[in-house]
């Protein structure tokens, strides 16, 4: 009883209005303290220290520092314009310009708040001008801010690693497939839609992309090479098993700064900006990591493992019914619940019954990251919706962002149907890359 009154404790204490952090610690040490009485911050010592010591929690500063730069230079400008110049001319060609570009940037960022806002500024006037209908420029770029969910280098992915104790290496190669996989889907349906109703999203003038041919390959060089570059640099070492995840993360932070002093846009100013951003996200991350910590641990005392257990058994159709009944609860709990606290309460009480009951944990992992990413589409919280609105003019209003999103919803929803069923889309990476 006492770990679903922990569960209904926390969710009154968030739709209060406490923040999730903050929740979870009073949670924890509330009905600690009726376990251990005056012992409890002895008990949440153990666990506190276990996360600041985790050297792998360091990737996450260094991944977002990457984000806020690039957030703040001009490569995300020139690398939409280089787009835009080979894709413009087809059907939703803005809109297939942004899924690429959230694409490539969420590949050297692995932020999804970054990568929506950076990429929604350039195209919301772009689209906009071009008269695409509002739910289709709002779903376009929510559904492709959520690529830095899935897309490597993510920073969930390095906290996943981190709770499931699972190689970051293994779970970096692994989504790279369903990422692409998304990707297509994201693209099928623009495609699909642009066909269809050719008035939803007009091609791009041709006189806003005729250039010579030695212009246009000359700016997609300088557009795209820096962030491939990039991207290369962090994964590369990681795959190749030359460096960490922490020390991938320094490498693509420095590269960031060497390309942005390159394109002679580092400044002070951007710079404290960049830290500043850094600063504030990683305490927020850290915060629950530490909340999700302590809740977990107490949870496991007062009996939460065997609840799960039987919950799972009483639900039965063996490992099937495992996994069915554990992706119903991480997304009906991506209402309500951010991505940091989806991972830091539930795979700790999932990983150990998926691990006893054979099933492959990277394969589950990918499974959980994919319904992860339909949380930031799907309201009440929908960070995605949020994030857009934030920048978003006044004329697309909520009921148009909500009607957009819902078809790369159900795009979301194929591909873990896809993984479901081909666990290789998966697993096959992982399994021939050396090094990890």
């Amino acid at each position: 009883m006492t770990p679903l009154l922990m569960f209904a404790a926390l969710f009154v204490l968030v739709f209060a209005g406490i923040p999730v952090a903050f929740s979870l610690i009073i949670v924890a040490v509330g009905f600690g303290f009726t376990v251990f009485g005056d012992l409890i911050f002895l008990q949440l010592y153990g666990p506190l220290l276990h996360t600041a010591s985790n050297f792998v929690l360091a990737a996450i500063p260094l991944f977002i520092f990457m984000g806020a730069v690039l957030e703040r230079s001009g490569i995300a400008k020139r690398l939409f314009q280089a787009l835009q110049l080979w894709l413009g001319g087809l059907p939703g060609g803005l809109a297939l310009s942004t899924i690429a570009m959230c694409a490539i940037f969420a590949a050297a960022s692995g932020v999804v708040g970054a990568v929506e806002i950076v990429v929604g500024l350039m195209a919301i006037p772009a689209m906009t001008r071009a008269r695409y209908k509002n739910d289709l420029i709002a779903g376009t770029i929510c559904a492709g801010g959520s690529l830095g969910t899935i897309i490597p280098p993510s920073v969930i992915v390095v906290v996943y690693a981190s709770i499931a104790q699972l190689s970051i290496g293994q779970l970096f190669a692994a989504s790279i497939l369903p990422g692409l996989l998304m990707v297509a889907f994201f693209v099928g349906y623009v495609l699909l839609r642009s066909v269809l109703k050719p008035e939803d999203a007009p091609p791009l003038p041709a006189e806003d992309r005729e250039l010579p041919l030695q212009h246009k390959l000359r700016i997609t060089v300088t557009a795209m090479l820096p962030p491939l570059a990039l991207i290369i640099l962090v994964l590369g070492s990681l795959l190749a098993g030359a460096a960490s995840a922490t020390e991938a993360a320094a490498v693509g932070a420095a590269g960031t700064l060497l390309l942005t002093l390159t394109f002679r846009e580092l400044s002070f100013k951007l710079i404290l900006d960049s830290l500043g951003v850094t600063l504030r996200v990683t305490s927020m991350i850290m915060l629950i990591v530490a909340g999700g910590t302590m809740f977990t641990s107490i949870f496991a005392v007062t009996g939460g493992g065997n609840l799960v257990r039987d919950t799972v058994a009483m639900v039965g159709y063996g490992n099937a019914g495992v996994i069915a009944f554990f992706l119903l609860v991480v997304f009906f709990a991506g209402f309500v619940l951010d991505w940091v606290s989806i991972v830091l309460i539930f795979i700790p009480i999932f990983s150990p019954i998926v691990k006893s009951a054979g099933i492959d944990p990277i394969w589950f992992a990918m499974l959980v990251l994919v319904v992860i990413q339909t949380s930031y589409l799907t309201p009440p919280m929908a960070p995605s919706i949020f994030y857009l609105r934030s920048i978003a003019p006044r004329s697309m209003t909520y009921g148009q962002m909500y009607r957009g999103v819902l078809p790369f919803v159900a795009a979301q929803m194929l591909v873990l149907v896809v993984i479901l069923v081909f666990p290789g889309i998966a697993t096959w990476l992982p399994s021939i890359l050396v090094g990890l």
